[in-house]
């Protein structure tokens, strides 16, 4: 039997975006199962006020994003739309615009995130997935970017976060063919951290993610904006970010719980600040 997220505090999109909270992690249910999760506009943007809410409430530590039913994270845009919205190149932008911020928006985020990957996991999906922090799977996934297909250009942000996990040659292969890769194949080239059976996997997600809102929400910022700023050229390395996180990090509370919590051999009790 598949495990599952609990029932949604909150709903976006038509009730579309599912939103709660559980043990100071933030869940981000996409829920569209009889088109497989495909994603609207409405859904984008419901998308963008769930992350909204969550980044701005101090109870969540770290957030995982999840598909509804069992069948799909997210297979990709509704193509359904494409004759309204992306029939052309004025229409492409238009829609590209309205995304934009939700996909800045979690490409920013400033909490750690998790895709928990089900079923196929395609397109927009993939972009969604890819970033994210961390990406866990089950056996049954199958991963993709049909765009070739279609006829459209996937766009540089998504490509450059592609090439960034499995490097320019699988890219190539993957954009050029729009061919399918099942979970073992992702977890070999480097597109998921993990595949786990189908019925473990929102467990285990859910036993990294409680463990992450209990460590240090300073010194995972720390890591996380070091870490991004790792990836860009070197001329365009923000030093000072860094800098700063750090110096937060040693004069903050936490610093001294973490080193009391210690020598007191007990759990310590984060406040991130």
């Amino acid at each position: 039997m598949l495990d599952t997220p609990k029932t949604a505090q909150k709903s976006h999109a038509d009730s579309k975006i599912l939103q709660n909270v559980e043990d100071g992690v933030g869940i981000v249910v996409f829920n569209n199962p009889e088109k497989r999760n495909a994603m609207s506009l409405e859904m984008w943007e419901g998308l963008g006020n769930a992350l909204t809410e969550l980044r701005d409430d101090p109870a969540v530590r770290v957030v995982v994003l999840t598909g509804g039913g069992d069948k799909a994270f997210v297979s990709g845009a509704d193509i359904s739309q494409f004759e309204k919205t992306r029939h052309n190149a004025e229409a492409s932008a238009e829609y590209s615009r309205r995304s934009e911020a939700q996909r800045a928006l979690l490409a920013n985020y400033p909490k750690p995130t998790i895709a928990c990957i089900r079923g196929f996991c395609l397109g927009g999906g993939m972009q969604v997935a890819m970033l994210t922090d961390i990406r866990f799977a089950a056996e049954n996934s199958q991963f993709g970017i049909p765009a070739a297909r279609l006829g459209i250009a996937y766009g540089y942000d998504g490509l450059r976060h592609l090439v960034s996990l499995v490097g320019p040659s699988w890219a190539r292969l993957i954009m050029y063919t729009g061919m399918r890769i099942d979970a073992a194949e992702a977890l070999r080239i480097g597109l998921v951290d993990r595949v786990l059976p189908d019925g473990e996997l929102w467990s285990a997600t859910m036993d990294i993610a409680r463990t992450i809102a209990g460590n240090a929400p300073l010194a995972i910022a720390a890591a996380k904006i070091t870490i991004r700023e790792v990836l860009k050229d070197p001329d365009q390395r923000d030093m000072a970010a860094i800098k700063a996180i750090g110096n937060a990090c040693m004069d903050s509370e936490d610093f001294k719980e973490g080193r009391t919590a210690f020598m007191e051999k007990r759990k310590p009790q984060f406040k991130g600040k």
